[in-house]
C-alpha cells in the first residue's frame, strides 16, 4: 500500500496543514449522497433526511430546540448576528474572532459593528462581557455610540483555546444579566468537544447558549453547518431572515444527509478525537525537537514558534499557513490536522523538522 509519506519523501507531492477543510469528505457521507441521488425529495431543509437530522440532534441535545442548515460559517454567523441585532446594535467579541479577523467584514457589511475586546487566549469571560456594558452605559454619551446587543465567542477559540463549563456558565450568567445573547461559533466543535480536559457536552451547549452552531465542513462533512436555537425568541421568522440571506439551499437535503451520517453512530465525535489526538502527536513531536510554542493548545491548531530557515526547508515538502512574525529570526505559524490526517505526516513532518534543525 502506497501512504502520502511516500510522496511526499519522493518529492511528488506537497502536503498540506494549512487548515483542516483540504480534503473532500468521509467516504461515508459520499456513499451516503450517491445512495439517496435518485430519490425525490422537497426543498429547503424541510425533507425527510433534515428532519432525521434534527431528531438525531435533538436527542444528544436533549433540548427541543429549532435547528436549521446552512452551507458554511460565515454565512452562518452573519445571518445570525443580523437577525438577532437591531440596527443600532453591535456584537461583542474578542479581537482574534473569526467575525472580526477571518470574514472580510461580513457582519459589518450587514450593517453592524463588531465591537473588539482584547484577550490573551481569544476567550471572553464573563469580567469582560460586564465590563465592556458597564463602560457603555457610564458614559454620558452612551446613545451616541453602537449599544453592545449580543455577545460572540467561539468553541474552540481562533488560538486552538476552549472553555470549560464553568467558564461557559459564569459567561452565560454574565449575559443573561446584560440582557446579551450568547452565540457560540462551533465551525470547529468536535475538537473542542473531544479535546483533553474538556468537560462540555452538546446538552451543556444547549443549555448555556442562545443560539450555536455544530461545524461539519471541518469536520468530515463536504459542506454544512447545524444551527442550534435554544432561545425561542431567537428563532422567530429566522427562515425568512435565512432565505433573505441567501442561506435557504433548494437542496437543503444534501445537508440533513449529511448531518444524519455524521452523528448516527458518533462517527463526528470519532472523527474529530481523530484530528486533535494527531495534532498532540503532533506538537509533542515538535516540542521535543526544541521549537517553543506560542499558544498551548489541546485541540487540532498548533501554533509553534520556527526559524525562518527552517520553515523554508520544511515548506519543500509541507505547506504552512504563516500567522505572525515573532521576531526577526522566527515566525509563529499554525499548523491544523483534520479528520483524515495520517499519523505518518505527522511523523514525517516531525522527522523533517529534526533533519533541518540539524
Amino acid at each position: 500500500m502506497v501512504f502520502l509519506a511516500d510522496f511526499v519523501a519522493g518529492g511528488l507531492f506537497m502536503y498540506s496543514f494549512v487548515n483542516d477543510y483540504s480534503e473532500g469528505a468521509h467516504e461515508r457521507i459520499i456513499e451516503a449522497l450517491t445512495a439517496t441521488n435518485r430519490v425525490q425529495t422537497c426543498g429547503y431543509g424541510l425533507d425527510e433526511y433534515c428532519n432525521e437530522a434534527r431528531a438525531i440532534l435533538a436527542a444528544l441535545l436533549q433540548r427541543d430546540s429549532d435547528i436549521h442548515f446552512l452551507v458554511g460559517g460565515t454565512q452562518t454567523n452573519f445571518t445570525v448576528i443580523s437577525a438577532v441585532l437591531r440596527p443600532h446594535q453591535g456584537v461583542l467579541s474578542a479581537a482574534t474572532g473569526h467575525i472580526n479577523v477571518h470574514e472580510s467584514g461580513a457582519v459589518e457589511a450587514t450593517g453592524h459593528k463588531v465591537i473588539i475586546l482584547p484577550s490573551e487566549d481569544g476567550k471572553l469571560r464573563a469580567a469582560d462581557v460586564r465590563a465592556a456594558v458597564s463602560a457603555h452605559y457610564a458614559d454620558d454619551s452612551a446613545e451616541h455610540m453602537v449599544q453592545p446587543g449580543m455577545v460572540y465567542i467561539s468553541h474552540p477559540t481562533e488560538l486552538g483555546t476552549i472553555y470549560s463549563k464553568a467558564e461557559l456558565t459564569e459567561l452565560h450568567e454574565a449575559c443573561a444579566e446584560c440582557g446579551l445573547p450568547l452565540f457560540l461559533d462551533g465551525a470547529r466543535l468536535g475538537c473542542a468537544l473531544e479535546a483533553e480536559g474538556s468537560d462540555v457536552t452538546l446538552a451543556d451547549l444547549a443549555a448555556l447558549t442562545d443560539v450555536f452552531y455544530i461545524g461539519g465542513t471541518k469536520m468530515g462533512a463536504l459542506f454544512g453547518e447545524a444551527l442550534v436555537i435554544n432561545n425561542p425568541v431567537l428563532g422567530r421568522d429566522f427562515r425568512y431572515i435565512l432565505k433573505q440571506h441567501g442561506g435557504m439551499l433548494a437542496k437543503g437535503r444534501l445537508l440533513g444527509i449529511q448531518f444524519a451520517e455524521l452523528f448516527r453512530d458518533g462517527l463526528y465525535f470519532r472523527l474529530a478525537r481523530h484530528a486533535v489526538e494527531t495534532a498532540q502527536k503532533l506538537k509533542r513531536g515538535i516540542v521535543a525537537c526544541g521549537c517553543p510554542l506560542a499558544v498551548d493548545t489541546v485541540t487540532n491548531q498548533i501554533f509553534p514558534i520556527i526559524d525562518k530557515e527552517v520553515l523554508a526547508a520544511l515548506r519543500e515538502d509541507f505547506a504552512i499557513g504563516f500567522w505572525e512574525k515573532y521576531d526577526d529570526k522566527r515566525d509563529v505559524v499554525r499548523l491544523c490536522t483534520s479528520w483524515a490526517t495520517e499519523d505518518s505526516m505527522a511523523e514525517s513532518f516531525v522527522e523533517k523538522l529534526k533533519s533541518a534543525m540539524r
